[in-house]
């Protein structure tokens, strides 16, 4: 019999940052995944700290950054493996009314600290920009295909990690905690994106999901150093590639790449770029969404040692850390936590018809 503070089911951006964060701490983990959600390994892993579309903050920006820059630093050290690039993000303008939008949202309180109110009129080959750009301030990418690789080798090689479908039939819970398959542990964290739709305990939640597609093209005559970001982004890798993304599909749930997606992010990147390209890769995965954009943390309503980090949505590489962190906060010192990301939330609000 195997004992551990916390049985991990997700091995995403959910289920690496709180196996980090109890690690950490120093607690006893082991995490189970059976390899079958997609979405934070093809994800675009943009660190954007406002929503461009509606020139509004994300929630809780500033102190996420904070925690996520500290998290990130720890793992590309643990790892020995840089994931973490700082990259500025430009917003192509199409027009002066998009200068004078821009100028109008840098004056907000709460978006000054991002948005640079300096016009970048710096020409890159491959992009016509007549009208420049605006810089968004605190912003990059981590490489989240790597990252993901490269903590799973990490649990593989201290015999922390299984690859396996979850039985919810062999779960037993005891008065100590919950026994599956000879591992005894006294919680058990469900991090699973999408496939939350198959937790008998949790699958009453709202996660919506949002299907998402990107591609990598190759254009040799795009010479980039930073991620431009219109309705999609364009972020530079190497040798002449470019990962492209993303599309958004509210009815698909499949994580298969379709024509219709390929064909909408083409036109969309001719719309922002004047030079040939060609496509090298296609990918998709449905993001775990939710209506109210908030995450899904917490507790089973009836069962104590049975819990839940879901639902990081768009915002996996900036949510991660801090939602993790606040539930072994809350697990560990029996805080409370934000109502914003508890699952108890879900609850009043049906009784309120939001839900």
């Amino acid at each position: 019999m195997q004992e551990y503070d916390y049985l991990i089911v997700g091995s995403g951006l959910a289920g690496i940052s709180f196996a980090e964060v109890a690690l950490y701490h120093a607690k006893s983990i082991f995490v189970l995944d059976n390899n079958s959600q997609y979405s934070s390994k093809i994800a675009g892993g943009l660190t954007n700290p406002v929503i461009l579309k509606r020139f509004s903050e994300v929630w809780n920006a500033q102190e996420q950054l904070k925690l996520m820059n500290d998290f990130y630093i720890s793992l590309e050290g643990k790892l020995k493996c840089k994931i973490d690039f700082k990259t500025p993000i430009l917003r192509k303008f199409f027009s002066v009314e998009e200068q004078n939008n821009w100028f109008t949202a840098s004056d907000k309180v709460a978006l000054t600290p991002f948005l640079s109110t300096q016009l970048i009129d710096k020409k890159y080959s491959g992009i016509d920009s007549p009208y420049g750009y605006g810089e968004v301030l605190q912003t990059g990418y981590v490489d989240t295909a790597l990252l993901l690789t490269k903590y799973k080798e990490y649990l593989k090689e201290n015999n922390l990690f299984q690859e396996e479908s979850f039985d919810y039939d062999a779960l037993q819970i005891e008065s100590y905690g919950i026994l599956y398959k000879g591992i005894k542990a006294k919680h058990i964290v469900f991090a699973q994106g999408f496939g939350m739709h198959s937790n008998p305990y949790f699958n009453d939640l709202p996660l919506d999901g949002t299907k998402g597609e990107l591609v990598i093209i190759k254009a040799p005559q795009l010479d980039l150093d930073v991620i431009v970001n219109t309705s999609i982004f364009i972020l530079p890798l190497e040798n002449d590639l470019f990962k492209v993304g993303a599309t958004y599909n509210w009815k698909d749930k499949t994580d298969l790449p379709t024509e219709a997606g390929k064909t909408e992010l083409v036109d969309r990147i001719k719309e922002i770029i004047s030079c040939d390209f060609e496509i090298a890769a296609h990918f998709a995965g449905v993001r775990p969404t939710v209506k109210d954009r908030r995450p899904l943390v917490g507790t089973h309503q009836k069962h104590k040692t049975i819990h839940i980090l879901n639902g990081l949505g768009t915002r996996g590489v900036m949510l991660g850390s801090a939602m993790a962190e606040a539930l072994f906060v809350y697990l560990e010192k029996e805080t409370h936590l934000d109502l914003e990301i508890d699952i108890k939330r879900i609850l009043f609000n049906r009784k309120t018809n939001i839900f």
